[in-house]
């Protein structure tokens, strides 16, 4: 699987190692497969255009999520694009406590779940993805998979 990580950002450094071990993980957790995924680390300004251009909300959010194909497609399949932004985790941390890279590691999750296509607009489909998030981040704490500074 090509796992592609840009770095579109200078607030933390985040180690692309990391993010494709936490990716690989996820996706033989979740049994799926696919033949491409892209992760981008991005600043408040980008996140919260992106947020207003294609959600009609210009504030600041954590991750935002581009599905591309269906895991049952035919042929090369895209799983889509994560776009998170490490500042809205470092100023949630910074009111709320807790460790940022923890907070952003949340935040790829959060985003891989919305391009398997959960959701977290209804109460009940939101229930569901804070269910799947508290599984895997289980597991990421056991197998130590959070994400880490580039070194």
């Amino acid at each position: 699987m090509d796992i592609h990580v840009f770095q579109e950002q200078s607030h933390l450094s985040i180690s692309s190692p990391s993010v494709i071990a936490l990716v690989l993980d996820f996706m033989d957790h979740a049994k799926v497969t696919y033949d491409e995924v892209s992760i981008y680390f991005v600043d408040t300004q980008t996140i919260s255009e992106m947020h207003g251009e294609y959600f009609d909300d210009p504030t600041t959010t954590d991750c935002i999520s581009f599905p591309m194909d269906l895991p049952d497609a035919e042929g090369y399949r895209v799983m889509g694009d994560v776009f998170v932004c490490p500042e809205t985790a470092s100023d949630f941390i910074a009111k709320n406590g807790g460790d940022c890279y923890e907070e952003i590691t949340l935040y790829v999750i959060h985003g891989l779940l919305h391009l398997l296509g959960y959701d977290d607009i209804e109460e009940e489909d939101r229930l569901e993805m804070r269910k799947a998030e508290t599984d895997y981040l289980t597991r990421v704490a056991k197998k130590k998979l959070w994400l880490i500074s580039e070194k």
